[in-house]
C-alpha cells in the first residue's frame, strides 16, 4: 500500500520559501495572490494490510523522521 505523507509550516511559522515563490510568481504576473505556503510531500510504500495500519505506518514516520513537530504538521493518507 502506498501512503502520501504531507508535512507543512505550522500556522505562525515564518515561511520564507513560501515568501520567495510568492514574490517570483507576482513578477510572473500572477497579481493579487494570497499568502504562499511551501510544504514538502512524500509518498512511501509501505508493508501494510489495510488502510488502517498503512496510516498508523505513515503517522510513526512523520513524527520520527518526516516531520519536525514543534514547528510542522502533517497528514496522512492511502493513495493506493
Amino acid at each position: 500500500m502506498k501512503v502520501r505523507v504531507n508535512v507543512m509550516l505550522k500556522e505562525g511559522v515564518l515561511d520564507p520559501q513560501g515568501k520567495a515563490i510568492g514574490h517570483a510568481l507576482d513578477v510572473l504576473g500572477f497579481h493579487g495572490l494570497g499568502e504562499v505556503r511551501a510544504g514538502k510531500v512524500i509518498e512511501i510504500e509501505v508493508p501494510a494490510q489495510d488502510e488502517e495500519a498503512a496510516v498508523e505506518q505513515g503517522e510513526a514516520m512523520a513524527r520520527e523522521l518526516l516531520a519536525n513537530l514543534v514547528i510542522e504538521d502533517f497528514t496522512v493518507e492511502v493513495v493506493s
